[in-house]
């Protein structure tokens, strides 16, 4: 090992990471260094990633290609500190405490979690649960399955956050709906630090136009964010393709794949069998190209056998395949469930507020009774005639639109009946119903399930397929003309009047928002599916009063910067923000949180999917909800008698909706088997679910959705666990404030300056001065979403926790990271431009130390295999400074005694220029116990390396002799599921192609296994120490001090 300060030649060495080399004429720092696979005789190249120190362009990376980068030089390891002068105590502390926080990979990694403490949000010790499972494995693969609300997208930011400080990923591509985009980058950027882009069309333009023609979005920067279904086809598909290997490579091509609503990926259950969709097939094509892999969804089986295996395999296909029941004890280790009803706090109470479902009762004109039984009478006219002639289809979907949209609103109905008239009377019947037909019209109508963020687009594919369905139809008789033209009169009034269900909500808008005629502080989201009932819901709020700063608006229409605000207004304190109704679509506000000052819903309309109603319902009943209850109500008939009604009854639907929440809870999804009854119940042609189908298939789910309620112990655990990493790596808000406040005066800034905040404790509140120049970009995010007003910050995330008027500074904050990589940049820094001596004195108790001692604080990082980065931390060498030599002090315990008695020395320390001296008669001999030093911790260490090797072997080796097991008895068995005679054709050749799949799959064990095992051997060969001292410490009895003699 070698720390000493010299230069060598490029050609002679090729850089470690922690070293400092110059590449074009400027100073970085080496963060890592990947060597290149190709075989002999290609001569070998060094892909070196480098972080620079410059002041201006702190933290800024570069990659560049080692053995043809020109002029590029190792500068020099790094030696002890020149005694050139003392820095006092606190200043030493801040940057010892910026190199603490710098090195975070540990051999022994459980007992240290940096995430929390680099976000900007206040996590609940129940969220930590997945972060220290990830930690644990050597390849993450998570299904993390908890219900809605309960902060998964906080969770896989504190994975993604570990998982890059400890240099196991660098990569990561976040894939999720359209509408979630942004909400990802912001999330990422303003709780994590983390910088996301989004790849869509528009980036791949600008992209191309700012570097060339062939640049590809998908290598264009480390972490990434897109659309599903942008991705899967046209331009995003043919990108990846050409990025990706034949086959799996060994490292993987990528680090990291994060895939939101998961369930989305998992095959469409059809009638008999589940269907493989584009969306499944574009996440098997790219999935095997990444290292790590974190699924996340509400709602993690459908019901169907073939589509939860085939997410499994999809995340894990060395623990599951399709097809094939996981093994209980495999997928515990995979998969995280647990339901907002089972957390409570340390006290036992609730810690998400309890829902409650109500009734709003409508009192429904007799004109608009007539209306609803005028369209039940035509729907079943029509479905008639299509029996004869065999084309049910089309006719039953555009009579369940048409029931949909009557009850959503007149105007809702009004231009979906327009479409429909207009296509039967103008549009071209085809002489014949052929299967090429079929598959358009299906086509069409699959198109609604499309991820769309804006809603026009919505409605344009429900009236396309509308179109499409009217025209494979039966003619019009005479009789459906006459009801149809009823229906039309009545749709071309009514769309411009407020109708009874309209009334009905201003009444409770005028009864629970007013007190006294005077607006109260409580608000409430009215939530509807189409953009039209939108419309005409805004237009009677609006002439009634009820609009103005009282309203505020969402629909996908609008651009990302009008939500924000939006969204901001709903969010802010009613004190502050006058906004008490939001309207919005779904389209619109899928994914938003609401729940600030929000715990009232109207569903403006039952939504037919229950999945639908759960995502709106989530809106304001997820982490944050300060109210103990949310309180939804759903539009319902106030009559009882059953031939005069409209719709299900309010009781039976009440009833309905809470057993559906119940078996939620069961499997996390109910939708493909409850969901074609919803609209029975609405409707009112039933009066509650046949569960029975249901029941079945959850008993046979059930172990595999099983809900972790053993938790409060383990919750008391990782609480602890935080509470150690938080007092050893001192990560309280005084020494981040302290560190900050160091390096704005190194910097000649002006320190921040302490601000009195209303029920905040004085001394944990600070005004960020005025920056400029590179630090003008900390200042960002400190203005008030809402209020526009710039806002103090603290470093204390109890101080932060539920206000919006001050901004927590977390580690990863901007202000924090230039601080601290201005800190650390002394490490490196000349002795004529340095700002930090990094020299220090301190006394200790004559009891603990009778002669002046020395002591150096050092960063050891751990390489192995490839430079792969092990293990970092820091570690204290030193012993005792005599007048002619140097003893080194073995006792690791004592040199530890004597930080922890040490004290600063405030008065002017006369004796430096002797301890000068001394120090530099034994600068090698201190080098020299240094390294000794970290030769031991290597010692130590190694053993701990190989115990990990050891278990990552036994691990992946008995992984896959399992799953080898499970699919030749799979195979074994009779490969025709039951009642394959009734399976469509897509359906046969759906369960063909996974027979296929499992043999190959088979197939490729023996090689993978090979594979996988020199990864992991690779991984931890060539094990070796780079030591590089930061820090020098003279200790001093008391006496001495007092005396002033050495």
């Amino acid at each position: 090992m070698d720390i000493s300060n010299q230069t060598k030649h490029p050609q002679q060495i090729i850089p470690e990471p922690g070293q400092l080399v110059e590449v074009r004429r400027r100073q970085w720092i080496v963060v890592e260094v990947s060597s290149s696979q190709l075989p002999p005789p290609s001569s070998q190249q060094h892909l070196i990633t480098l972080s620079s120190i410059d002041e201006d362009g702190l933290g800024e990376l570069l990659e560049v290609i080692w053995e043809i980068e020109p002029g590029a030089q190792v500068i020099e390891r790094a030696g002890l500190p020149s005694i050139t002068g003392l820095d006092d105590s606190d200043t030493l502390e801040a940057f010892l405490d910026a190199v603490r926080w710098g090195a975070v990979t540990k051999a022994d990694h459980r007992n240290f979690l940096q995430a929390p403490f680099r976000s900007g949000v206040s996590i609940e010790d129940f969220q930590l649960d997945p972060l220290v499972r990830a930690i644990d494995m050597a390849r993450v693969n998570l299904l993390i399955a908890d219900d809605v609300g309960l902060g998964k997208t906080i969770e896989a930011g504190l994975i993604i956050q570990e998982m890059l400080l400890r240099h196991r990923a660098r990569t990561v591509l976040i894939v999720c709906p359209a509408s979630l985009q942004e909400k990802w980058r912001v999330e990422m950027l303003e709780k994590f630090g983390l910088e996301f882009q989004i790849v869509d069309t528009a980036y791949i333009k600008r992209l191309r136009r700012e570097r060339d023609i062939h640049a590809n979005p998908w290598t264009s920067h480390p972490r990434l964010i897109t659309s599903m279904d942008w991705a899967k086809s046209g331009e995003g598909l043919r990108s990846m393709r050409d990025v990706l290997p034949l086959k799996p490579s060994y490292p993987r091509k990528f680090d990291m794949l994060v895939i939101d609503e998961a369930h989305n990926i998992a095959p469409v259950g059809r009638a008999n069998y589940a269907m493989e969709s584009q969306r499944t097939r574009f996440i098997r094509s790219i999935s095997p190209h990444f290292q790590h892999r974190l699924f996340l969804t509400a709602t993690p089986h459908n019901g169907y056998t073939e589509s939860f295996t085939s997410l499994l395999e999809l995340l894990d296909d060395q623990r599951f395949a399709r097809n094939v029941l996981p093994d209980e004890k495999l997928l515990n280790q995979v998969m995280i469930r647990r339901l907002k009803s089972d957390l409570v706090d340390s006290e036992g109470n609730p810690l998400y507020a309890q829902r409650k479902l109500k009734a709003l009762s409508v009192e429904y004109s007799v004109q608009e009774r007539s209306i609803h039984k005028k369209l039940d009478e035509y729907c079943h006219s029509r479905e008639q005639g299509a029996e004869k002639a065999s084309n049910t289809f089309g006719t039953t979907f555009v009579n369940q639109l048409l029931k949909k949209r009557l009850f959503s609103s007149p105007a809702a109905f009004a231009s979906t009946l327009e479409r429909h008239i207009s296509t039967l009377t103008h549009g071209k019947r085809p002489n014949d119903k052929n299967a090429m037909a079929d598959r358009i019209l299906h086509k069409a109508i699959l198109r609604l399930e499309e991820d769309y963020a804006d809603d026009e687009e919505i409605e344009n594919a429900q009236s396309e397929a509308v179109e499409e369905a009217t025209h494979y139809t039966q003619p019009l008789t005479n009789e459906q003309k006459q009801i149809l033209d009823v229906l039309r009169q009545w749709a071309q009034v009514a769309k411009n009047q407020v109708d009874s269900k309209a009334r009905a909500i201003l009444d409770w808008i005028n009864t629970n928002l007013k007190t006294n005629n005077q607006w109260n502080e409580y608000r409430v989201i009215l939530f509807t599916e189409y953009r039209t009932t939108h419309q005409w819901m805004h237009e009677i709020l609006a002439s009634h009063g009820l609009a103005g700063e009282r309203l505020a608006v969402l629909h996908g229409s609008m651009p990302q910067e009008e939500r924000e605000k939006v969204k901001a207004a709903f969010q802010t304190s009613p004190k502050a923000s006058a906004v008490r109704i939001l309207l919005a679509t779904d389209a619109a506000s899928e994914g938003i949180d609401l729940q600030n000052y929000c715990n009232y819903l109207i569903h403006l309309e039952i939504p037919y999917n229950p999945n639908v109603m759960e995502q709106r319902n989530g809106r304001i009943d997820r982490h944050g909800q300060r109210q103990k209850e949310v309180v939804i109500w759903h539009p319902v008939d106030g009559v009882d008698k059953v031939n005069t009604r409209i719709g299900g009854h309010g009781d039976d639907i009440l009833r309905a909706l809470r057993k559906l929440e119940s078996m939620r809870a069961d499997m996390g999804s109910v939708n493909p088997v409850i969901a074609p009854q919803m609209s029975g119940l609405i409707e009112g042609t039933i009066k509650d679910f046949d569960t029975r189908l249901a029941e079945a298939r959850i008993a046979k789910t059930k172990r595999f959705i099983s809900v972790e309620r053993e938790l409060k112990e383990r919750i008391a655990k990782l609480h602890d666990r935080l509470l150690s990493a938080r007092q050893e790596l001192h990560l309280t808000p005084e020494h981040i404030q302290i560190a900050v406040n160091t390096a704005l005066m190194l910097a000649g800034r002006t320190t921040l300056e302490p601000f009195e905040l209303h029920d905040a404790p004085s001394g944990s509140v600070f005004r960020i001065p005025a920056l400029s120049g590179t630090w003008a970009r900390c200042l960002e995010g400190l203005r008030h979403p809402h209020t526009q007003e710039i806002r103090p910050v603290t470093f204390d995330h109890s101080v932060a926790k539920g206000r919006d008027d001050v901004v927590l500074v977390h580690l990863n904050h901007l202000l924090v990271q230039m601080c601290l990589r201005l800190l650390r940049a002394e490490i490196w820094a000349r002795d004529d431009i340095k700002k930090l001596h990094r020299v220090t004195v301190r006394s200790v108790p004559d009891m603990l130390l009778e002669s002046p001692a020395v002591a150096v604080v050092s960063r050891l990082v751990i390489t192995g295999g490839n430079h792969h980065r092990l293990h970092e931390e820091l570690t204290i060498a030193g012993g005792y400074l005599g007048d002619k030599n140097f003893r080194r002090e073995d006792g690791v315990n004592k040199l530890q005694q004597w930080f922890e008695q040490a004290k600063p020395v405030t008065t002017e320390f006369s004796l430096l220029d002797a301890f000068r001296m001394r120090f530099e008669r034994a600068q090698n001999s201190i080098l020299q116990s240094v390294e000794a030093r970290s030769k031991d911790r290597l010692q130590y260490l190694t053993n701990t390396l190989q115990t990990r090797k050891e278990r990552e072997l036994s691990d992946i080796n008995n992984i896959l002799n399992e799953l080898e097991i499970t699919i030749k008895s799979e195979l074994a068995k009779d490969q025709q599921p039951m009642q394959f005679s009734l399976f469509s054709e897509d359906e046969r050749a759906q369960v063909k192609r996974d027979n296929a799949a499992l043999e190959a799959r088979l197939a490729r064990i023996p090689a993978e296994r090979e594979q996988e095992v020199q990864t992991i051997e690779l991984r931890y060969t060539n094990i070796d120490d780079r030591t590089f001292p930061v820090a020098v410490i003279f200790l001093v009895p008391e006496s001495t001090i007092q005396g002033g003699a050495a």
